[in-house]
């Protein structure tokens, strides 16, 4: 692995340790302790520099800076300018209008105008659309192409299987719509201004903020201007704290601060560990080869006899990713705690075999306003703790249409991990959810995490994916390109690590560094030393979509997501 002679005895008794412990094949567990242990000795270049890796106040540059926060005061903070968070924050002001209420609303969000983080498909469900603004054609909403047809197909190799859609079945779209959800998520966003919502776009919510008996106080916005390698630039400045009486974090798939409070308040005690998808196309991200490529994988599908005809002629104009939660009924978790509430997908409630979760989102928002609405204007406050605990938002989603979708729909994402599969896991959905509509008296579990699913790549055949033709299939950077993404380059990377040794040592030497793969954007990827004697992996942290891909897919887990300073991240506009 290195040139001995540039190292001491010990780190040479090291080397020969790890090349022994490779060669018997030991367990990862086993490998990655002795390499921590043993290997102390061995530099590993820097990678990350973020303060939440390595702290101010012990790095001797940042002595002497100032690090006051101004504070503002809400009634109700949202975290998230998407559908849930926007339907939230609206029905709020319906009601505090309706009862003559001054109720002040804040909602912040990382994307630097509302709705330019949205991606998705987007078959949209109008069902809480029409709940939440009944009016919505009459204001202009731009919901203009209604669904006229369904087709369901298993594509072989070469060929197409079709599959008839039966009355009931939950892929159905009669009804339904159309939609660019960037443009909808927009449209939201003025139907809230009009309502007295106060919007922040290009506010990165950094912090969750605690009162002293642990109970949710708000939020703190990111820091800007510190430099690349984690030191204050001279335009630095701290982000602002905004306090409030109850916080709604709405964050969407796998949430940075979702993943704080989970860990706070024991929120996933008792339930399955959510899985996820990628949304290129709907490839899950529970796959075991660590040489599959997401992006690779899309870019071949589009070349299928019965895929390609569409494309033909066509001319590519933006591209981008985004996680999306596929654990269902089974991994929503703990949706309450003292002075906050987890509402759409940042707890995940979409439909797996709909792949619909706007609908289920923007629900889940109305409930939590209407839960919420009636403690904030009570006389007096009852609560027992400073941030306000609204326990009453999971009973009124429970008993709530959302609640008996989910419920229905449960086992179809499980039951295609069996030994029959794919075709297992449909004839499992004809019989107990086409007749019997998911009313098993069972709940199926799913495989554990995605990031564990992965196999060492010795076990393991890699993948060779044609060379894009540049008119149908396209090469990753280009794509990147079209995706608008920007970010401050001198900052310290968003994607950080929580020990930079992990990723030479574990996921290349295990996994043939799957990182570099599963990542849609190019933002990781191994390269050699300076010295030739060794590889590191660079972090290329401005071609980051926001997707969360790594923090979910990696088998480490050693990668934290972060948000970097506000307004940075792609441009979607309206895709």
């Amino acid at each position: 692995m290195f040139p001995a002679s540039r190292y001491s005895c010990q780190a040479r008794r090291c080397v020969r340790l790890l090349q022994k412990i490779k060669t018997e094949h030991a367990t990862p567990q086993l490998y990655t302790t002795l390499h921590r242990r043993a290997c102390s000795t061995v530099s590993t270049p820097r990678i990350t520099t973020h303060y939440t890796i390595h702290p101010r106040d012990k790095d001797p540059r940042w002595e002497g800076v100032e690090m006051e926060r101004f504070a503002d005061e809400a009634d109700v903070v949202i975290v998230g300018g998407g559908p849930a968070g926007l339907a939230a924050a609206i029905r709020l002001k319906q009601l505090a209008n309706k009862h003559e209420k001054e109720l002040r609303v804040c909602l912040v969000e990382k994307a630097p105008q509302i709705g330019a983080h949205t991606l998705s498909g987007a078959c949209l469900e109008p069902s809480a659309l029409t709940e939440l603004i009944p009016d919505w054609k009459e204001r202009g909403a731009p919901l203009n192409t209604p669904v006229t047809e369904d087709v369901f197909s298993i594509l072989t190799e070469k060929y197409r299987i079709p599959v008839p859609m039966m009355p009931g079945l939950p892929m159905q779209n009669h009804g339904n719509y159309i939609v660019r959800m960037g443009n909808l998520v927009r449209w939201l966003g003025e139907q809230a201004e009009e309502v007295g919502v106060e919007l922040y776009p290009g506010y990165a919510a950094a912090e969750v903020l605690f009162h002293e008996d642990g109970s949710v106080k708000g939020i703190a916005t990111n820091d800007v201007g510190i430099a690349k390698d984690g030191s204050p630039k001279d335009i630095f400045e701290r982000g602002m704290e905004l306090h409030a009486k109850v916080t709604l974090f709405g964050e969407g798939c796998h949430g940075h601060l979702a993943k704080q409070l989970y860990k706070k308040f024991n929120l996933r005690e008792n339930c399955e560990p959510q899985t996820y998808a990628i949304g290129l196309k709907e490839v899950g991200l529970d796959y075991t080869n660590p040489y599959l490529s997401p992006f690779r994988e899309f870019q071949r599908w589009k070349h299928h006899p019965f895929v390609a005809p569409t494309l033909e002629g066509g001319q590519r104009i933006a591209y981008g990713a985004r996680a999306l939660n596929e654990g269902g009924f089974q991994s929503v978790p703990k949706l309450t705690f003292p002075g906050g509430l987890l509402i759409g997908c940042s707890p995940g409630f979409m439909n797996v075999p709909k792949i619909k979760g706007t609908h289920t989102a923007m629900k889940s928002g109305m409930l939590a306003a209407e839960a919420i609405f009636p403690k904030l204007t009570a006389e007096t406050l009852d609560s027992e703790t400073a941030g306000l605990h609204v326990p009453e938002y999971a009973e009124n989603l429970k008993n709530s249409w959302v609640w008996k979708e989910l419920y229905a729909v449960r086992n179809i994402r499980p039951s295609f991990h069996n030994y029959f599969g794919l075709y297992g896991g449909m004839i499992y959905t004809g019989i107990f959810y086409w007749i019997f509509r998911g009313k098993e008296p069972w709940t199926l579990k799913h495989c554990g995490t995605d990031a564990n699913q992965l196999k060492p790549a010795k076990e393991c055949t890699p993948i060779e994916y044609p060379k894009p033709d540049g008119k149908i299939s396209f090469d990753l950077l280009s794509s990147v390109a079209l995706s608008g993404t920007n970010h401050e380059g001198d900052q310290p990377p968003h994607l950080t690590l929580k020990d930079d040794s992990i990723p030479v040592a574990r996921n290349l030497g295990i996994y043939d560094g799957p990182e570099q793969r599963f990542c849609p954007a190019g933002v990781y990827e191994y390269v050699p030393l300076d010295t030739g004697d060794g590889m590191r992996l660079q972090i290329n942290a401005q071609n980051c979509v926001h997707c969360k891909t790594c923090d979910i897919k990696d088998p480490s887990q050693n990668i934290n997501w972060v948000v970097p300073e506000g307004g940075g991240g792609p441009a979607y506009n309206g895709m």
